[in-house]
Order: structure tokens, then sequence, then C-alpha cells
């Protein structure tokens, strides 16, 4: 059981997450993914299903069509945007909701989902399967379906070529040796950015997170606006000048999982000490509203099931919440779990968020 396989490992791979605030607008054919059924069974008898999601949602046809012929279910998806806007597009549609379910909400928006009361309950019988330091939502508006660690990388051949101890810490990056090494992302315009932050808020409190960031500004931190560059652009592993990087805990294997030449181990490493990385979890929700409660209910249940749990790595880069679910041996070979993530309450950060990037950026950007 992967839970249980963790513990072993810890004692206990994306896509998370900031965006602007977009106007609701009605979906273009172009923004519905639609998903055919079998072709043993013909469209009309399936009653159909809208799921709205973040850009990054990712099922294999197989695992979507083996759902839909069992339930007789047809589902089209609503793709919104990044999380930020995807939370915005609901919380503004809630007296008409675009979709019956929801799904992409993470724990660094969640209070605000909540707060906007756009979800129905729902105690999924599945949840038996989930353990419960996934389960933020007492009263079960949103069910978790899985999670992810936001940490640093590191290109170990240049460590070892240059005869540096490559980083355990985030305090070993305000050291001389580190100066000119590091590229991070924007907190204001990239998920594993905001992520990063949060970590160091949550390492450093908020009365010494912007000490340890005015530190890394004066070892020359390099600051770009997203994921995709700070990794195949910025990082040496890829070409670039910097041989630390913000990413995931989960690279490292990805690295072997998807190199053009076999593999015997990864050429980057993951940082895992304690509080030097974010757990995000995303979650899935009735909307209220919806008048398929009863095929909702039958998404929600499949989502958190063996089988959707099990495809979620090597489609969406994140890892399954279901303690039955099996993770491809790369992962367990490879995959750094770090102990003690940090945490931060969900209605802290909505209390915080806006005020934490405007302190960042005059510290950072000014």
């Amino acid at each position: 059981m992967i839970y249980k396989i963790y513990t072993l490992i810890i004692g206990i791979c994306l896509s998370i997450i900031i965006g602007a605030c977009s106007p609701v607008s009605t979906p273009s054919p172009t923004e519905i993914t639609t998903a055919r059924p079998s072709e043993e069974t013909t469209v009309e008898e399936f009653q159909q299903l809208t799921v709205m999601t973040h850009d990054s949602f990712d099922i294999s046809a197989d695992v979507l069509e083996s759902f839909e012929y069992q339930e007789g279910i047809e589902v089209q998806f609503l793709k919104a945007g990044d999380t930020g806007t995807a939370v915005n597009k609901a919380i503004l549609s809630k007296n008409d909701p675009l979709a019956d379910v929801f799904y992409g909400v993470d724990n660094t928006f969640l209070s605000r989902a909540l707060n906007e009361d756009i979800f129905d309950p729902y105690e999924s019988p599945v949840l038996t399967e989930i353990p419960d330091d996934f389960l933020i939502d007492p009263e079960y508006r949103a069910l978790p379906v899985d999670f992810g660690d936001v940490c640093l990388n590191y290109d170990k051949a240049f460590f070892e070529e240059n005869n540096i101890e490559p980083p355990q810490s985030l305090e070993d990056l305000l050291k001389p040796e580190y100066e000119d090494l590091l590229v991070v992302q924007n907190p204001a315009t990239s998920s594993p950015g905001l992520a990063f932050l949060f970590a160091t808020i949550g390492h450093f409190g908020e009365e010494g997170y912007l000490e340890y960031w005015q530190g890394l500004v004066e070892n020359n931190v390099r600051v770009v606006d997203d994921w995709e560059t700070a990794y195949y652009s910025e990082f040496s592993r890829w070409g670039g000048r910097y041989p630390i990087v913000v990413s995931y805990g989960s690279s490292p294997p990805f690295e072997v999982i998807f190199a053009e030449e076999p593999m015997e181990e990864p050429p980057t490493s993951a940082v895992v000490s304690n509080g030097s990385c974010f757990r995000q979890i995303e979650f899935v929700g009735i909307l209220k509203g919806s008048n398929n409660r009863s095929l909702a209910e039958k998404w929600v249940d499949f989502m958190l099931s063996k089988e959707f749990q099990e495809d979620i790595p090597l489609k969406m880069f994140v890892f399954p919440v279901n303690e039955n679910a099996e993770l491809d041996e790369t992962f367990l070979r490879y995959l750094a779990i770090p102990e003690q993530p940090v945490n931060l309450d969900h209605e802290l950060i909505a209390e915080n968020r806006e005020e934490w990037l405007q302190a960042w950026t005059e510290i950072v950007l000014r």
C-alpha cells in the first residue's frame, strides 16, 4: 500500500498555484474536452456529467472509458485555467454553476472556496482508504485526491565537478559557496514559486522569512516567471547556468522515467530536510446547484478509487492519497518524501496571502 510504503520510507509528479482572477465567461467548444463512450454503447444511453478542472488535469483514455462504460456516464471536462483562475470562476458562477464537480482546488486556495460555500458535502465511502492526514475539511465539502511536495532540486554533476557539497537545507543557500547558484519562480505567477515562499514562511516564521529572502537577494538569487523557464532554461541540468532550482520532490524519478536514454539513477536530487519543502494537496467537491448529484457522487468515488489513483503520477505528476494505490517501481526506488514538510493552515494562507506576496515583491523585486 502506497501510504504504508511511504511510512517505511519517511515515518508516515504538477500542476497548485496562483493566478489572476478572471471574469466568468461561457466556455467555448475548445475549452471542453469530451471523452467518448465505448463504441458498444450509444451516446443516447449515457447520462452526461460536467467536471471543471484546472488546465493540468489529465487522465488515461482507457481508465476514463472504463469508468464511463461501467457507470453509463459520459464525462465532459471544462478546463478553467490555473488553480486560482478556476477557483475564481467557480465562485463567480456559484448561483448558476458551470459544472457538476470541481477538481483542482488546493490547500493554498481551499479556504476561499469553502468560505464562498461553493461545495455540497459528500462523505464518500472510499474515504476509509485515505489517511486522516489528508482530510482537511471535517465537513467533507472538499475531499483529498492527490499531493505533491515542492522542494529544492540540484544538479549532481555540477557539485561533483566543482567539489562543492550540495545544499542540505534552506539555510545552506545563504552561504558564500552557493552565491549565484539558485533560480526560483516568482510566487505571484508560479505555483511552485508560491509553494516555496510558503515553505520559507513556515520554516522561518512570519517574522523571519523576509530576512531570509533578503539574504537570498544578497547571494544573487535568480527569479523567473514560471517553472518551465526555471527548470528547462535556467537549470544547469538542461543547459542553464544555475545548478539549484525550485521544483518537486518527484522531479528526480521523472528524470529517469522520461529519459531519452536509459539511466541507472537520476542526474538530480531533491533536498527534503525538515521544513525545506511545502506539501500541496488537491481536492475535489460537488458544486452546489448541480442537477446530477448521483452522477457527481460516482465521479468523486472514482477519483478516490485505486484505479484512478494509480493513474495519477504519470499523468499529472502528483501522488495518490489512497493508501491502497501502488506506485511505479521507479518512484519507489528514487522518490524522496520529506519527513516534515511545511503545512500552513489554509485559513492562515487565506488571511495573509496577498500581504505576504506584496512584502516579498518589495524585498526581492524592488
